[in-house]
């Protein structure tokens, strides 16, 4: 057993255990001074710290015996300890090179976080070199970030002070007498999550220009934790683009801003406008179809909890709207046998590989139906794992489309014996227009998987954990199949709603705090508890149409 003695006098003493070692050590000892014991000249790629299933910034206080385990960028809260570290030394670079200038978090796009600079003048390529290599300087000092409890008062009239005005108006809702701050040299801000204790764990990182702002470049999971080629996402920026004017006349762009409409008694309008700016949407959408006589195929395609099944049935009134009718088939039943069913990493069947359809057959009935020829269409009994015909037929006419929803629907692949001119791709996708604050963003991946967590448990019998434990194989589906073929897409449907979370909450948070401590998914409930629990909760749905996509989730959907 080691024994360490930081101090002169009698301190009271515990105990904790660091990679099976234990070791005594004063109380209050912090979880930094630890990691510099045992880690010696590796204790900067750790990032926080697990203790009792619960997450901890490093410079927290022990208490108490426990057990210690680090983590580094490879865990979940580890990489977003390092990516709210980055945005910190970002921000703080552009604030001190540029005198009263605005900076703003903005989406993740490119496999980055689009963020805008507000400085009265165009961003060049020296602006960018010059932040880029200040903040370089910033790293390389390894300067102490000094996490800090302040009377919410204080930090209001700092915030005022700085001109953010849009944190101040979510923190006098929260209730608080006391808040945490963060302070960089001098330079204080707020962050809705831990950060590093020092800027020197910052190793990699780029700033690459992009439209009207910059692209802060991280390092990411698929990428085994290195910074990812950048290719540009011309069409989903377009989309961001589109969300953002959405924002503005709905003069919500923050939570603090929601929260007020839903105090003030105006959330009916507010739904009512996003629910009209959805359908305006499909319409153009439709519209843009029936123009052109060649397109014969309409292929959806999104990420999971994207609301596609509601998008596809609102679609097809839009097209009879248009004198168009259409038929739907889906791609389940044309899996392969499941003893033909590719194996993922794991040795579980990979029912979301593009080769788990059967390619030959799907597209031998595709040019059939779409000559006009009658045909009969599989269904897939997934109790025998095989293909069965039971007599259902398809028959298109010449002012009926196909549709097909489905996990690769973009993928050029799926429809190869189909020429390009007859088919019209759809991405949709929930890309939220909405954020905490200027300076904190909302992950457009928490606002899926909490309508996964109530969609599964209301109409899939899984609990919140299920869900959670199915998560990330969901989303190494989604980044072979779907995001690499974003922008081929003929059109693209954003099927976030300004007001979704604050209908969601109520549903969801029931469900995440059966998750007890002993769970795997216990760090995991909290975080999105305490997402959740920034947003003000809409008791009366009564505003909100049968049609909408946030029905096909909450339940009470006319389709």
């Amino acid at each position: 057993m080691t024994y360490i003695n930081w101090g002169d006098g009698v301190m009271e003493e515990i105990k904790v255990i660091v990679d099976n070692e234990s070791i005594i050590i004063p109380k209050k000892t912090l979880l930094k001074d630890i990691l510099k014991l045992m880690y010696k000249e590796d204790y900067k790629k750790y990032l926080g710290a697990v203790i009792n299933n619960e997450i901890k910034h490093l410079d927290y206080p022990l208490e108490e015996s426990c057990n210690i385990e680090f983590i580094d960028i490879q865990d979940n809260d580890g990489l977003r300890i390092y990516t709210r570290t980055l945005t910190y030394i970002y921000i703080k670079a552009c604030k001190d090179l540029f005198e009263n200038c605005e900076v703003t978090i903005e989406h993740s796009l490119s496999k980055g976080i689009y963020t805008e600079l507000h400085k009265g003048t165009s961003i060049t390529e020296d602006d960018i070199r010059n932040i880029k290599s200040y903040m370089k300087e910033i790293i390389e000092k390894d300067m102490q970030i000094i996490r800090e409890l302040i009377n919410i008062d204080t930090a209001i009239n700092i915030f005022e002070d700085q001109g953010m005005y849009d944190k101040i108006r979510l923190l006098k809702q929260s209730g608080k007498d006391k808040m945490h701050i963060y302070n960089l040299d001098n330079f204080i801000n707020n962050f809705y999550g831990y950060l590093a204790p020092y800027t020197g764990i910052i190793e990699k990182f780029d700033l690459i220009p992009y439209g009207n702002g910059i692209i802060l470049q991280h390092p990411i999971k698929e990428h085994d934790y290195d910074i990812p080629e950048f290719k540009p996402q011309n069409k989903l920026a377009n989309i961001f683009r589109e969300t953002e004017k959405w924002a503005n006349i709905l003069d919500i762009g923050y939570v603090g801003a929601l929260n007020d409409k839903v105090y003030k008694g105006e959330i009916g309008s507010i739904i009512r406008i996003s629910e009209a700016l959805h359908e305006k949407k499909i319409a153009h959408i439709s519209d843009e179809i029936c123009k052109n006589e060649d397109i014969k195929l309409i292929l959806i395609a999104g990420p999971t909890s994207s609301g596609k099944t509601t998008f596809a049935r609102r679609l097809d009134t839009q097209l009879k709207v248009n004198c168009k009718d259409s038929i739907s088939i889906s791609l389940d039943d044309y899996f392969v046998d499941r003893e033909n069913t590719p194996i993922d990493e794991n040795g579980e069947y990979d029912f979301e590989s593009i080769d788990a359809i059967d390619l030959d057959l799907f597209n031998k009935d595709l040019v059939k139906i779409l000559e006009g020829e009658e045909i009969e269409i599989p269904k897939f009994n997934f109790i025998t794992g095989k293909r069965e015909y039971c007599g259902n037929k398809i028959k298109l006419d010449k002012n009926t489309l196909l549709i097909i929803e489905g996990i690769h629907g973009l993928n050029e692949i799926l429809t190869a014996s189909i020429p390009k001119k007859n088919k019209f791709k759809i991405y949709i996708s929930s890309l939220t227009q909405l954020n905490i604050d200027s300076h904190n963003r909302i992950h457009t991946t928490d606002t899926r998987l909490i309508r996964r967590i109530v969609r599964d448990y209301k109409y899939r019998g899984n609990d919140a954990e299920r869900t959670l434990e199915l998560w990330d194989s969901v989303r190494r589906g989604e980044e072979r199949g779907i995001f690499p073929f974003q922008e081929e897409a003929d059109a693209m449907f954003n099927s976030s709603l300004v007001y979704e979370l604050s209908i969601l909450k109520k549903y969801a948070e029931p469900l995440l705090k059966k998750i007890t401590k002993k769970s795997v998914y216990y760090r995991e409930s909290k975080r999105l508890l305490k997402f959740l629990s920034y947003f003000k909760t809409i008791e009366n749905e009564d505003s909100i149409p049968c049609t909408s996509i946030i029905k096909e989730f909450i339940g009470g959907s006319c389709y």
